[in-house]
């Protein structure tokens, strides 16, 4: 594989021979359905697409997708955490429909999804990064899958039956691959392919290219990054996901010396005089080993690079460590963001090489590009990092649409969107029948018409997290979300509900379930999730039971 500026640099040498060509050759090509390309990312959120009006990063090319299409402002997952926000949009069915309701699933490959539907219609398939579904992939022409969660260092790959490891960086790589697919594909028919990246998951190594790029940015703080969840449940205060307390040291916060990561670690005795300090050594034993891991899939070079990058962060821990706890989150956030900001760098710069490949060779004009993410991001919103929870930060996920021929530049929407609509989207967009088992609402009437929505449209989203007792510990729940509130349901080893104002309350600080003042509106949400539930077959929610595997690669 080449290296970044080397890909970049040979791309910028061939486009505009290229675009003449195709340019000249395009009044003899006949008409024939869009390409589909589908962007995805693993915990990126609106909060980090300066497209979104944020500005806690810059993300030129990914706003060039809102820019010269549509931004969906009110787009929100089914189920906020990775492999089963895959599933949905696979499938375009809720989780408890397509059986995928927690990452320790096997996917049901056998079942009908948008890119069988399309293959079956003519389209070549491909699937190209993170898959995370613990399954093979079906229904494709090609792909070529990073294993497990993916490293973001000489990367393993599960290519068509064989397992390969990739030298380089993974962003880097993901999008090399899917260019040569588009390289080598059958020019004659159009493509679908998912372009998903690992980035910027979980422990955010930026690209050597990036290394230092933020370390003298201090990004601004949240308003709640100190949030002490007074007003609120058991769930918001039993969680584990909290920056200060929960964030890991040495693989979150890259807190290890090059002479401790040399050591082995495997023979380290655990304590033992209670639970709490196993706990606490188990977690510690998992940190180091885990970023040990990631360090040493780098090169000497690379490591050396590194090394020199982190020195001054570890340096300056030493006197961070000793002060208070709410300095010290302020800390961890800073560090946190910066590493967050460079892997979304990568991202950024990947997906504008995507483009400009695109226009190379007359197919960007023709592709439905849509960039999103398998769900939001918390970045220190109520001192949190993760997702799960069906707050506002991560069931809402980022969600652009680029395609001239049929969607206004420039526009956006406050229609009720979801992850599941976009496999309807793909199929009739494709000019294709919508199969009638899939749940989600085909978004051609919103994104076609500059982003009204239609008279007869959903007023409401379902939510539903499975996920519980495991990673992080945010309990189960369910709940509605309308354009005005949000009602919630925790359940299984609690029985608490939240009302939220969200106009008045965006943030979601002041659960108003029992306010006297929002007597009605509890009944109404109480009402309105209740037919909801009926609609989407999630009759009986309290009552499933589910096992979790804790030993399934969440990280």
């Amino acid at each position: 594989m080449k290296d970044f500026a080397t890909r970049t640099a040979a791309l910028a040498a061939a486009l505009l021979p290229a675009v003449a060509h195709t340019a000249a050759a395009s009044d003899d090509r006949p008409a024939r359905r869009p390409n589909i390309l589908v962007m995805m990312t693993d915990d990126h959120t609106t909060q980090g697409v300066s497209a979104y009006g944020h500005r806690l990063m810059h993300t030129p090319n990914l706003d060039r997708i809102a820019n010269e299409g549509i931004r969906l402002d009110r787009a929100y997952v089914a189920n906020a955490i990775s492999g089963p926000s895959r599933a949905c949009i696979l499938t375009g069915k809720y989780s408890h429909m397509n059986g995928f309701t927690d990452n320790s699933r096997t996917f049901d490959g056998s079942q009908q999804t948008f890119p069988k539907v399309l293959h079956d219609a003519g389209y070549q398939t491909a699937m190209i990064g993170k898959w995370h579904l613990n399954s093979e992939p079906q229904g494709f022409d090609s792909y070529s899958i990073l294993v497990g969660q993916g490293e973001y260092y000489q990367p393993q790959f599960y290519e068509n039956g064989d397992t390969i490891v990739e030298p380089g960086y993974v962003t880097d790589i993901i999008t090399d691959k899917a260019i040569d697919f588009l390289d080598k594909r059958d020019k004659d028919r159009p493509f679908a392919m998912l372009y998903y990246h690992k980035a910027p998951h979980r422990n955010w190594m930026p690209a050597q290219r990036h290394l230092g790029l933020y370390s003298d940015s201090t990004f601004a703080e949240p308003a709640n990054l100190l949030d002490d969840y007074s007003g609120r449940g058991s769930a918001a205060r039993g969680q584990e996901m909290e920056i200060g307390r929960d964030m890991w040291p040495e693989w979150d916060l890259k807190l290890m010396t090059p002479e401790d990561l040399a050591k082995d670690y495997h023979l380290d005795k655990m304590a033992d005089a209670n639970k709490e300090d196993v706990s606490r050594a188990n977690d510690w034993r998992a940190s180091v080993m885990q970023y040990q891991a990631m360090y040493n899939r780098m090169t000497p070079e690379e490591k050396a690079r590194w090394d020199a990058a982190y020195a001054p962060r570890i340096a300056e821990w030493q006197s961070v460590k000793h002060q208070s706890q709410d300095s010290i989150t302020r800390w961890k956030y800073q560090q946190y963001m910066r590493d967050y900001s460079a892997v979304i760098r990568g991202v950024d710069e990947n997906v504008g090489r995507m483009l400009q490949y695109l226009d190379s060779i007359g197919e960007l004009d023709n592709t439905i590009i849509v960039y999103t993410s398998d769900q939001g991001f918390f970045l220190g919103e109520h001192g949190w990092f993760d997702k799960r929870f069906m707050y506002e930060e991560c069931q809402r996920t980022p969600m652009m649409i680029r395609y001239p021929a049929a969607i206004p530049a420039g526009t956006t929407s406050d229609a009720l969107a979801m992850n599941i609509d976009l496999a309807p989207t793909f199929i009739d967009m494709a000019g294709i029948e919508v199969p009638a088992d899939i749940q989600g609402l085909s978004l051609k009437p919103v994104i076609t018409s500059g982003g009204k929505t239609p008279d007869d449209w959903r007023t409401g989203v379902y939510y539903h997290y499975y996920e519980y007792p495991s990673w992080h510990s945010v309990k189960r729940h369910y709940g509605i979300r309308t354009s005005d509130y949000k009602l919630i349901h925790f359940y299984n080893d609690v029985d608490e509900w939240e009302l939220y104002d969200m106009r008045r309350d965006p943030q979601e600080m002041h659960n108003v379930y029992d306010d006297p003042a929002y007597a009605a509106v509890r009944e109404q949400m109480h009402e309105a999730l209740r037919k909801l539930q009926q609609e989407v077959g999630d009759t009986d929610p309290d009552e499933r039971e589910f096992e979790f595997f804790q030993g399934a690669d969440k990280l």
